[in-house]
């Protein structure tokens, strides 16, 4: 979603912070950033031609690895910078800060480097690697809070109670002009035609010190901010023309869930960004996928956004051959989240649709229905018998693009199989795909088996085909898991009479094949 452009002045004289920080002008911004200390810390990150990206959008992508950082994050470049230039009075109280976790590991480093105390507040939602990271660094965590604005607070107490030097993760002349060190890095990497660059947005530092920068000395150059839909602070602040405070922040992008902005930072943004794009969690899914494609590297979610509004960005104004730079500013991702990442990345792909198929109940319908998908992949099929007369089925495809799912579901409707395309469906992604099944007392006569398909066109057809046309199948479960095999479990109602072509069906499929009849979990939970 594109939003509000600068329309809005702000006069610097006119305007304070809550902790009283002077307001510089944009020459005293570009004199900050030129003489800001940050290599002691930081390196000059790459800017990577993101060439498998740039090919499919028609754009020229670039990265700039602030993900390749010792921190892994670009957030150690502010934190340096202002307690660099702290006196050895306030150095030696000690500092502290809040953060959801980069600026965390920036000033713990920072002052490891530097042979202070640092006090780091993080909210508890923190994912454990960041915890862990600050640990290491010697930094002493304190979890309060679920989001940043309530460590914050905790963090101003602390501050006041101990006598240490607050380091404000955003909203500070000092920080604001070590982020826009990346900038000026890539105007110097980069000196032929940039028509934007992406930064995302939760405090606003970032993108005020990259705005700072590159419209003083580059002004032709449009400056993005990237919010995600459910943490859009800065971009309804914009709107509203004064710093709006969100009552929740979405957690997925834990590193721009930050319920109120800088005033510094929105007053330089107000004045400075050119646009906005807000972006959900599917698409900056399929923007990690992006990333680690061209790079082999996995960013954080936040690391992602700017990836994720190129694209989306592109696709709205219908734009070819444009140079795009994006800050893939973080990469602090817990392990455990790719399982939803790689789930979710296909949605934001828009390769994946999600279907529910009503069938009759009646021997045949479940082929017949596979002959119609034909030589699509099938990444997910769920049923279990129910009714008496008609099967409902949550089954999954691969398509090309998103519009492609209305066409498929118009084509099974068409063809009798009364069809609701759940693609966009919330429920259906998070939940229901996974509660598919249950007890059924139709299901008599019942067998179950867990086989192994090949991951190759035909297998299922194959197997509906080699089975008896007497039989029916009452429940089948498939989730195509990235491996070059599926695991497919299937009831069978089979009379009793029917053992040894059950076996001659069984050992003909040469599938491997475990019953699962007296599993205790499938007289529990499905029979």
């Amino acid at each position: 979603m594109a939003g509000a452009a600068r329309k809005t002045r702000v006069n610097p004289r006119t305007t304070s912070t809550s902790r009283e920080v002077a307001k510089p002008s944009p020459a005293d911004y570009l004199r900050k950033i030129l003489n800001a200390k940050v290599y002691d810390v930081a390196m000059e990150s790459p800017l990577d031609h993101a060439r498998i990206l740039s090919k499919r959008v028609g754009n020229q992508v670039l990265l700039k690895r602030e993900d390749l950082q010792p921190v892994f994050s670009f957030k150690l470049r502010g934190a340096y910078n202002k307690m660099a230039h702290l006196s050895q009075e306030a150095l030696k109280r000690g500092v502290i800060c809040a953060s959801a976790g980069n600026h965390a590991q920036g000033v713990a480093l920072g002052a490891r480097k530097l042979g202070c105390r640092a006090v780091i507040v993080m909210p508890v939602t923190t994912p454990k690697v960041k915890i862990d990271a600050v640990i290491a660094l010697g930094g002493e965590v304190v979890l309060f809070g679920e989001s940043f604005s309530d460590a914050y607070g905790h963090a101003v107490e602390l501050e006041k109670a101990q006598n240490l030097t607050f380091v404000h993760p955003f909203d500070d002349p000092d920080v604001i002009a070590g982020q826009g060190t990346i900038a000026m890095e890539i105007l110097r990497q980069h000196q032929g035609p940039i028509d934007a660059v992406f930064c995302a947005i939760g405090g606003g530092g970032l993108i005020s010190g990259v705005a700072a920068y590159i419209k003083a000395v580059r002004p032709e150059i449009k400056i993005i901010g990237v919010q995600m839909v459910d943490s859009d602070a800065m971009l309804q602040s914009v709107k509203a023309g004064k710093r709006v405070t969100l009552p929740d922040v979405g957690l997925f992008a834990d590193g721009t869930a930050v319920k109120l902005v800088g005033e510094e930072t929105f007053r330089l943004a107000r004045e400075l960004v050119d646009d906005y794009v807000v972006v959900d969690t599917d698409a900056v899914c399929a923007a990690i996928k992006d990333v680690f494609q061209d790079t082999r590297s996995i960013v954080e979610p936040s690391g992602a956004m700017g990836v994720a509004a190129i694209k989306q960005y592109a696709a709205e104004h219908k734009l070819k051959g444009s140079t795009f730079v994006a800050v893939t500013c973080g990469a602090n991702m817990n392990f455990d989240r790719l399982r939803f990442v790689a789930e979710r990345a296909e949605f934001g792909e828009q390769r994946e649709a999600l279907f529910a198929v009503t069938i009759p109940e009646e021997r045949g319908s479940f082929k017949r229905f596979c002959e119609l998908l034909g030589t699509r992949s099938v990444t997910e099929f769920n049923y279990r018998i129910s009714h008496a007369n008609v099967a409902h089925v949550f089954v999954g495809i691969s398509i090309s693009k998103r519009d492609e799912a209305d066409k498929v579901a118009r084509s099974f409707s068409k063809h009798g199989f009364a069809t609701v395309n759940l693609t966009d469906d919330e429920l259906a992604k998070e939940h229901v795909r996974h509660m598919v099944g249950g007890r059924s007392e139709l299901a008599s006569d019942e067998r179950l088996f867990r086989f192994q398909f090949p991951e190759r066109p035909g297998a299922l057809m194959r197997f509906l085909s080699a089975m008896h046309p007497d039989w029916n199948i009452s429940l089948f479960h498939y989730r195509n898991q990235g491996a070059d095999y599926g695991r497919i479990l299937v009831g069978i109602q089979v009379p009793k009479g029917d053992k040894k072509a059950l076996k001659a069906f069984i050992d003909g499929l040469a599938y491997p094949c475990v019953d699962e009849t007296e599993n205790p979990v499938y007289k529990l939970f499905l029979r």
